[in-house]
């Protein structure tokens, strides 16, 4: 079976997650910087069988698109011409960022770690991720 990949977009650093080939774990994968983003997926595409890419969908409290939205709509358009054989969805990536510093802080990681922006990038496209599949189910 095909792996599911989760972006969690940034203007600066991207996180990226993806799951087991049974598709029923997320584990986090890389931060990449923003402007190589494209690059590497490409990189990745050709040594990994992913099936579907699965873009945080920034939203505001009131469910509107937030000012990250005029990036990731075009992003997908862009990832959609370069691999049609894969399926590019959204998945509401709201509180991401505060529950991935929640399990930094539950997990025991130094004070130091947590300010790794570039980490918490990447919990955040794990916990989107997750929550995808776990939708599916």
């Amino acid at each position: 079976m095909s792996r599911i990949l989760a972006i969690d977009y940034g203007t600066r650093r991207t996180g990226i997650a993806v799951s087991d080939s049974l598709r029923l774990i997320a584990g986090g994968l890389v931060t990449v910087e923003t402007r190589q983003l494209e690059k590497w997926l490409a990189d990745y595409f050709a040594r990994e069988n992913v099936g579907t890419i699965v873009l945080g969908k920034p939203a505001r409290m009131d469910g509107t698109p937030s000012e990250t939205w005029r990036f990731i709509e075009p992003l997908a358009a862009r990832l959609r011409q370069a691999w049609p054989d894969k399926e590019v969805v959204f998945h509401d990536e709201r509180f991401t960022s505060v529950l991935a510093h929640r399990a930094m802080l539950e997990s025991g990681i130094g004070k130091m770690a947590r300010r790794d922006k570039a980490l918490v990038d990447k919990i955040s496209a794990t916990i989107i991720l997750q929550s995808y599949m776990d939708s599916r189910k």
